[in-house]
């Protein structure tokens, strides 16, 4: 008998916290072995080391259907502890999934299975074995349209739509567990290149519409330069990056960045990058960071690779930072107030 759109909905994921599990004894003994698990444990010391430099300020890279898949709080646990100091991501996590459920929707638990036709006519949405309400994604667009309706036209960094965004969650959110709302009320920025890719293009489409001769737009050079700037403003820089793509690079590219505009910045003294994509291809995702060492973007001091999937390996890691409490002497960068 086939499920009604109501039982398919019916399972949510499950958030997964870090706090609740002491992790840091199994890590280390997985960086005594040998393949991933000595990667992974020589990349949770790494991240530590980032945490323990008062000169280091640490920027969390995001790509793939991560919140969806139950890793929301433990992003949120990163930025309520001071343990990043700035996020680049897809849109679809920070809007579709983060924001999302900041308006009070759920993801749902699925299977990879299921009919995709019959799901298509009930307005689901699959990602693998998680299911989404289109119909609440469509709540999500226009609230994304009724943001920007209500700023002065102009083109916009996607940093300063999103902080948009966390304003509105603070007064209209219904889930206050949202990485765009902590980052808003922490003054830690968040970039999404690729803005449109994801709820705030259509939100965005929707408003352009209705006011086509003065409207919001976006500024993706603007973009590139305020990034640029927190690279300038800090010290020191980590990277810690979670899949590839955009986020990756546009990361990366900040040194590259910094001297065209004649005030060279040393590379990104630390690099962690969790992947399962190949680096055979010459794809960005799997491109290693020696790769990006030859680009000037990267010191191969203190980098590490780890090939393994996100909701295994990042639990594992961030768990491990957190258990180790470097963050709790930690001073707050705020590198929103750059921009003020």
């Amino acid at each position: 008998m086939e499920l009604t759109k109501k039982e398919l909905l019916s399972v949510e994921v499950k958030h997964f916290d870090i706090k609740k599990y002491d992790v840091v004894g199994l890590v280390e003994a997985m960086g005594a072995t040998a393949f991933q698990g000595r990667n992974l444990g020589r990349a949770a010391e790494i991240y530590n080391q980032m945490l323990k430099d008062e000169n280091c300020s640490v920027i969390l890279c995001l790509a793939g259907s991560l919140f969806s898949a139950g890793l929301k709080n433990v992003i949120l646990d990163l930025v309520n502890h001071n343990m990043v100091d700035a996020i680049v991501s897809t849109g679809a996590i920070i809007v579709d999934q983060d924001f999302f459920e900041g308006l009070g929707f759920k993801h749902y638990r699925g299977s990879p299975t299921l009919d995709d036709n019959s799901l298509r006519d009930m307005a689901i949405d699959r990602i693998y074995d998680t299911l989404i309400d289109e119909d609440n994604l469509r709540v999500c667009d226009n609230t994304i349209a009724k943001i920007v309706n209500e700023l002065e036209p102009r083109p916009y960094s996607s940093r300063e739509i999103i902080r948009e965004m966390g304003a509105y969650l603070q007064k209209n959110g219904k889930n206050k567990e949202s990485v765009v709302l902590a980052a808003y009320e922490k003054n830690i920025p968040i970039f999404v290149p690729a803005f449109s890719d994801c709820s705030a293009g259509f939100g965005l489409i929707l408003h352009q519409t209705s006011h086509p001769k003065k409207h919001v737009s976006l500024d993706s050079a603007k973009d590139f330069l305020e990034l640029t700037q927190v690279k300038l403003a800090a010290k020191e820089t980590g990277l810690l990056m979670i899949g590839g793509g955009v986020p990756k690079n546009f990361a990366q590219d900040t040194v590259v960045a910094a001297e065209l505009l004649g005030k060279p910045a040393p590379m990104h003294k630390y690099a962690i990058q969790i992947t399962v994509a190949d680096e055979r291809d010459g794809a960005l995702s799997g491109s290693t960071l020696r790769e990006a060492s030859s680009w000037g973007k990267v010191s191969t001091s203190y980098e590490q690779m780890v090939y393994a999937e996100a909701t295994i390996a990042l639990p594992l890691l961030a768990g491990y930072a957190y258990g180790k409490g470097s963050w709790k002497s930690r001073k707050p960068k705020e590198m929103s107030k750059i921009f003020s």
